[in-house]
């Protein structure tokens, strides 16, 4: 493992918005390429509400927010990676970022804790989330949210 480059060996990813089961992008990018999914919690983290989609903000102390963990099969791990980082519009290093992809400790529901990729907020958004954003209580996207 190459922490300082963010090459972790096929961790599994942990999503909380458009990505999870019944959501728009879980059909586009996820169906058929996953191993397993399954509920988990991120603590140390808020979920703040976006232009239709959720910003989780590293916050010590707070959240949960709710998820889940997706472990991606072997074959399309890489493709898969590559998929998301597009999505989210990830490029490592770049300053203009709205997100960060990370490794971060998330909670099965069994209380075991797992590495997995998170994208949570880049700091320059994170710091106008923290002034001026709109909480979801609960840390919940999907049963939060009114419908559109």
């Amino acid at each position: 493992m190459d922490a300082a480059h963010g090459r972790h060996v096929n961790l599994p990813f942990f999503v909380y918005g458009t990505l999870r089961p019944g959501e728009p992008n879980h059909a586009a990018y996820l169906h058929g390429r996953t191993a397993a999914e399954e509920p988990a919690r991120r603590p140390d983290a808020v979920l703040y509400q976006g232009p239709g989609y959720p910003y989780a903000v590293e916050a010590a102390g707070h959240g949960p927010v709710h998820g889940e963990l997706v472990t991606a099969r072997p074959a399309s791990y890489d493709r898969l990676l590559v998929a998301l980082d597009l999505l989210e519009e990830y490029v490592p290093g770049d300053p203009r970022n709205l997100y960060e992809r990370v490794a971060r400790d998330v909670i099965r529901p069994d209380g075991t804790t797992t590495r997995a990729w998170i994208y949570v907020a880049a700091p320059r958004l994170a710091a106008g989330l923290l002034t001026s954003g709109t909480v979801i209580d609960g840390g919940d996207w999907t049963t939060s949210r009114t419908h559109h």
